[in-house]
């Protein structure tokens, strides 16, 4: 997931931490332990994504793909993350440090923030396409969750609206909701957000508004709520995802019976489950198959109206040699190294790239220039390769 999304479930789950806790024996207690519990659980929440200062460790661009959602995105290594930063907390804020000190449930609620935010961190980014090998080193394979979009807004106003109307200052709270909506109104502009959706996620954005301040000052209703509607949102995208993976299967099994479907990697539109992007591989003797394409859940009548069209693509077919993939990997190191995180992977001109992003705005960011005299990369993890069923 994005930061700010990553951000703004830590900042929420901190509040309800805070919030399901006794009370500190006087005001300023009340105040540090609020403050911390907060600020530790967000940044808790996006504290394994420091590895992106480890990707000048590779060349490009095998620094970024195998470092990013690397060995910080493992269970093994979140206890010594969770250590490092409780440590930094309590070295570098005194006034919380005391109250560390003095106060059980002070120290409860760091422990809880800190473990939940990076558990969260871990599980949020489970959720896409894009994938994490937690078990490692343990189990080195790719898991993929191929459920909910990189940039989800419906976790931007179910929470942060609760959020902003906690907010101490009437301004900030102003400020918080304006941004909030502005968000939504740019996405639904760029034809991001498909108006239906962005109905919902106002109503949804009100109902939990609503909730949080019927619930008192020091209430969590709405919170809650809003923690509840993202676990049924995400379980809804699941179903979903599974039910048009079979979808998918079917349908190209019908266009090529003697094919045989490896994988379908599954990308949901932002906030409408009925709206996938989806890549598929097949085999068939010694060339494999990628296509691209959008699939919906729904009947074509309502498709047509609940997809946005800035997502939208038209379906595109490329083909590759199983052979020649084979003797790459074989006899080029750098490709072998390329293949511990290529899901779908196509060699073309020289050049081998991972199909699920070869739309994005800015390129596609997994390409790699197929060179015979490179030097082997140095310090390659071990993750398993996505695409083991074809070596």
């Amino acid at each position: 997931m994005d930061n700010i999304t990553h951000s703004i479930i830590g900042f929420g789950v901190g509040e309800v931490v805070h919030r399901s806790l006794p009370a500190e024996v006087d005001s300023l207690s009340q105040r540090v332990r609020h403050r911390l519990l907060l600020v530790s659980c967000a940044l808790a929440s996006n504290f394994p994504d420091l590895d992106l200062f480890l990707t000048k460790l590779l060349p490009d661009p095998l620094g970024y793909l195998l470092n990013h959602r690397g060995h910080t995105h493992t269970a093994l290594w979140a206890l010594p993350q969770a250590l490092v930063l409780a440590a930094l907390l309590w070295l570098c804020w005194p006034s919380a440090r005391a109250l560390l000190r003095s106060s059980r449930p002070a120290r409860l609620g760091f422990a809880l923030s800190i473990g939940v935010g990076f558990a969260l961190h871990l599980l949020m980014d489970f959720t896409n396409s894009y994938g994490v090998h937690p078990w490692y080193p343990f189990d080195g394979r790719w898991f993929y969750g191929d459920m909910v979009f990189i940039i989800e807004p419906l976790f931007w106003v179910a929470i942060g609206v609760p959020m902003a109307l906690i907010m101490r200052w009437r301004s900030l709270r102003f400020i918080g909701l304006l941004a909030l909506f502005a968000a939504l109104v740019f996405f639904a502009a760029r034809g991001y957000l498909g108006w239906m959706s962005f109905a919902a996620l106002l109503a949804i954005a009100a109902v939990c508004g609503v909730a949080q301040w019927r619930s008192g000052e020091q209430g969590r209703g709405g919170l809650l709520l809003a923690l509840g509607v993202s676990v049924v949102f995400i379980a809804g995208q699941g179903v979903a995802s599974h039910v048009g993976r079979a979808l998918i299967t079917a349908d190209l099994q019908r266009i090529d019976p003697s094919s045989r479907v490896l994988d379908v990697a599954m990308t949901a539109f932002p906030s409408q489950p009925l709206c996938w992007t989806y890549v598929s591989m097949e085999s068939n003797g010694e060339q494999y198959r990628l296509r691209r394409g959008i699939a919906s859940v729904a009947p074509a009548w309502l498709a047509a109206a609940a997809c946005p069209a800035g997502l939208n693509e038209q379906p595109q077919t490329v083909s590759g040699s199983l052979q020649e993939l084979r003797a790459q990997k074989a006899g080029n190191c750098q490709v072998d190294a390329w293949l511990r995180f290529g899901r779908m992977p196509i060699l073309a001109n020289g050049v081998l790239s991972d199909y699920r992003f070869a739309t994005t705005p800015r390129g596609n960011f997994t390409s790699l220039r197929v060179n015979e005299s490179a030097p082997c990369p140095q310090g390659v993890p071990a993750w398993g390769y996505p695409r083991a069923d074809l070596f």
